[in-house]
């Protein structure tokens, strides 16, 4: 086929039709009518002399063609090249500028590095910078970057898909934590004395399993975990409140480290990598680079304290 400039157009509204499957949808995403998304995908046929889409068996939604598939990951990539091509670059002023980040972590994160950032920004910037800190999910994390719903995920390095950009931050290690005058006492606990006290955990869900039990299991133990938080600094206030102990990211619990013990478990458990990843379209963007940065020095200043 000839493409034309006029084909433009034709050819982003194929992309988005693609990615919805749904013609009221993919209208409502482009900013035009239904009526005239329809004609768009009528012209589209023809150029490609191919059907495309066709409506769904199920009733719901449409079902693309063998063609269809070959092109949209190629014809996606190229139109994300050609916006990054014609990206006016611009310094970026945080002073002066308008925009609103979305990063994506959980509140241990958020407390070792996250605050940090946030306090530079406000610092810094001026009022059209805005900050959301959102709580992460890696399910379709690359997609949701592409679309510019998330400009940062910030957690472990292991969790971050292939095909986004990434940075190491910093390394944390788990530690042991109970409250100030625990009736055990301050010596760090053997594995024995672990297994029988009474354990707090981070779980979103309710479980009462984590990363530490699969490491006992590996010794032939089992703990104890009588109560979970949904929030890692949740956990303090049981801490502080109660005789349970925790084991957790060290970062965070030396926040703490006031009202707590901070002890050295009686097993081994590997240290962990905390990194930053973002999707290619936000690589070269002045902004994106910006608040980047803020990561690495919030990063940088934890490593050194």
């Amino acid at each position: 086929m000839d493409i034309r400039r006029s084909d433009l157009p034709l050819l982003i509204s194929l992309d988005v039709l693609l990615e919805e499957l749904n013609v009221t949808r993919a209208a409502r995403r482009l900013n035009v009518s239904q009526p005239a998304l329809s004609a768009q995908l009528g012209r589209l046929r023809e150029l490609f002399k191919d059907p495309l889409l066709l409506p769904s068996e199920a009733g719901r939604g449409m079902t693309p063609t063998p063609r269809a598939l070959e092109l949209q990951p190629a014809l996606h990539q190229a139109l994300l090249d050609l916006q990054s091509a014609v990206v006016r670059r611009v310094e970026f002023n945080p002073q002066e500028a308008q925009r609103h980040f979305t990063i994506a972590l959980n509140d241990n994160i958020f407390t070792s590095i996250g605050l940090a950032v946030a306090r530079e920004v406000l610092a810094l910037g001026g009022p059209g910078i805005r900050l959301s800190f959102v709580a992460p999910t890696e399910e379709n994390l690359t997609y949701r970057m592409e679309r510019g719903e998330i400009d940062l995920y910030v957690g472990l390095s292991s969790k971050i898909p292939e095909a986004l950009k990434s940075r190491l931050l910093l390394s944390d290690e788990f530690c042991f934590a109970q409250r100030k005058e625990h009736p055990r006492g301050k010596e760090a606990p053997t594995l024995e004395d672990y297994c029988q006290l009474s354990h707090v955990i981070v779980s979103q869900g309710g479980s009462f399993h984590s990363a530490v039990d699969d490491a006992l299991a590996r010794h032939g133990k089992v703990r104890r975990v009588a109560v979970t938080v949904p929030n890692y600094n949740q956990v303090a206030l049981v801490l502080t409140d109660t005789d349970c102990v925790a084991t957790l990211p060290s970062r965070l619990l030396r926040r703490y480290a006031s009202g707590l013990d901070l002890l050295q478990l009686p097993f081994s458990m590997p240290p962990f990598d905390v990194a930053m990843g973002w999707h290619a379209r936000a690589q070269h963007d002045p902004a994106h680079q910006w608040l980047r940065e803020r990561f690495v020095r919030a990063a940088t200043h934890q490593t050194s304290a």
